[in-house]
């Protein structure tokens, strides 16, 4: 069984977010890249299948030589290779267009582990758009996944209200999130794991041509939050007048 990981590098979700030129740039000054969070639970899962199974563990990035501190700390995790698709990723189509190549070029893969969503741009689009460029099912939202006998798979995915349960068979995409493992069992490197992901190969490939469909015009922060409104616990009137009238949430 071979077993393909996509991960995606974003900043530490306690990193401080600015912009430069006009609110057009993402300032990257002091930023701390992460593996995608959504991406844990897949690769901790993709892990937990190589464990069992003796499956060959490879991971995915479509990065700048930024990227490599991350994806060594996959390889220290357990993934047995890592491949870098030199090219920042410049939105959802490019970056598809080039893991959909490298997909469609190499040797089979049995199961191609994503997170949803990236938690930097939120697109939650480019395992979708890989499995329309490769021809493969597609499942996202994945919260459960057990191998059956018989090349099948029985996958549970989140939906409105409950849970959808679902059986099919490998090849499989899946763009897996929280739930997919329990948070407790998320892995981190040990000193073992990031001594001998020094040894482990990691190929770097050209970017094929592909074009850019989207273009970002400005970002903009959330508005910082007003001033906190303090009301005597026994003037019951002045808060309902606040949230009727100021909140306007009743």
């Amino acid at each position: 069984m071979r077993i393909l990981f996509l991960m995606s590098s974003v900043p530490d979700t306690t990193s401080k977010i600015n912009f430069t030129d006009n609110d057009t740039k993402f300032d990257e000054s002091g930023i701390q890249y992460v593996i995608n969070p959504h991406d844990e639970f897949g690769l901790t899962k993709a892990m937990q299948i190589k464990e069992k199974t003796g499956a060959e563990l490879v991971v995915l990035n479509v990065g700048t030589a930024k990227t490599e501190p991350v994806i060594r700390k996959v390889l220290a995790i357990g993934a047995d290779k890592a491949v870098r698709i030199d090219a920042a990723p410049l939105d959802s189509y490019f970056t598809a267009v080039q893991i959909a190549h490298y997909i469609n070029n190499h040797d089979k893969f049995d199961l191609i582990i994503a997170g949803k969503e990236s938690l930097d741009y939120n697109g939650g689009m480019v395992h979708g758009l890989v499995a329309g460029m490769t021809g493969k099912k597609f499942i996202n939202a994945v919260m459960g996944l057990e191998l059956k006998d018989n090349n099948m798979v029985e996958v549970a995915r989140e939906i409105d209200g409950g849970k959808e349960f679902i059986e099919t068979s490998l090849p499989l995409i899946i763009g897996g999130q929280k739930g997919l493992v329990k948070e407790e069992e998320l892995r981190i490197p040990n000193m073992r794991g990031i001594m001998m992901a020094r040894k482990k190969p990691l190929e770097v490939l050209p970017a094929v041509e592909a074009a850019v469909k989207t273009k970002i015009d400005k970002f903009e922060k959330p508005a910082p939050k007003g001033a906190i409104k303090l009301v005597d616990k026994d003037n019951l009137d002045e808060l309902i007048d606040l949230l009727h009238n100021e909140a306007k949430v009743i």
